[in-house]
């Protein structure tokens, strides 16, 4: 007889856009309490994550308030959480407010690297490598040849180790024309050579987008997570204008099955009690 184990997963969250205590993001967008929601349904869910990864744009203005105001928000999680910054992001200020996450500060004594947020972190049997993409100021990302460097050093350094890479702008358009301007400019590319020289990767899970979508890419799977809070319109004609929509926030379960990565996207709301099959 064999005895049933509990399936290891870890959550994806991905741009809560979090502001000052007492304000709304863009004056109606009440994104504390969207995050509270998301956080209290990761605390429900009847398989306990090993981690929550958040890929991104944590904050809006990236200001030490707004992060003290994450760090409350985030403080019920029962697992450690992973942080990695987007483009609305301070990494200076992301590193002073969550000082005890030293990995946020591995790459800051090295001359080339030393304003980026690069880490490697254990997702369990799986490996994390966070790449940071922002272009300080901008709303556009890159991957420098120095970011690139780090990443094809580090997957050099474990080639048979399961592997997930993370990254907050997504190395490949959508059709949302918009948020396509304020994509990877630099090193996609690159990425995409990288890529299909390392079959180890199983994902490239990434933010901004505010929309679940996925893609292949470089032999592996590329993926956009949901916002805790509002998504982006799904506008794909040329002509469509930049909006936002209150559809049902989101985040992602990435499980393993049979020794592989499963990705299932958990909206988050009120739909009822689960009914059985009858």
């Amino acid at each position: 007889m064999t005895t049933a184990t509990t399936p290891e997963c870890f959550v994806q969250l991905s741009d809560p856009h979090i502001v000052a205590k007492g304000r709304l993001l863009m004056g109606q967008v009440d994104t504390a309490a969207f995050l509270a929601r998301a956080v209290a349904h990761v605390r429900a869910l009847p398989t306990p994550p090993s981690h929550v990864l958040i890929t991104g744009d944590l904050v809006e203005r990236g200001g030490l308030d707004e992060y003290a105001h994450l760090r409350e928000l985030l403080a019920p999680l029962p697992c450690p959480v992973l942080l990695m910054p987007g483009n609305h992001d301070a990494v200076p200020h992301l590193r002073q407010a969550f000082a005890d996450h030293g990995y946020l500060s591995s790459t800051a004594h090295e001359p080339a690297l030393s304003g980026f947020a690069l880490y490697a972190a254990s997702l369990g049997s799986r490996r994390l490598l966070a790449l940071d993409t922002v272009v300080p100021g901008k709303p556009h990302g890159s991957l420098c040849a120095a970011r690139l460097g780090w990443l094809r050093v580090q997957l050099e350094a474990a080639p048979d180790t399961p592997t997930v890479v993370a990254m907050h702008h997504p190395p490949f358009t959508t059709g949302i024309r918009h948020m396509d301007g304020m994509g990877l400019r630099e090193g996609a590319d690159e990425l995409e050579a990288l890529m299909a020289l390392h079959p180890q990767v199983e994902r490239i899970l990434c933010g901004h987008l505010h929309r679940p979508i996925t893609r292949r890419f470089g032999g592996t799977v590329a993926m956009t997570a949901p916002s805790t809070a509002h998504q982006i319109t799904l506008g794909l004609a040329p002509d469509s204008p930049p909006s936002f929509i209150f559809e049902p926030p989101g985040y992602y379960v990435h499980t393993v099955q049979d020794g592989q990565l499963v990705t299932h996207l958990q909206p988050v709301g009120d739909f009822g009690e689960a009914q059985l099959f009858r």
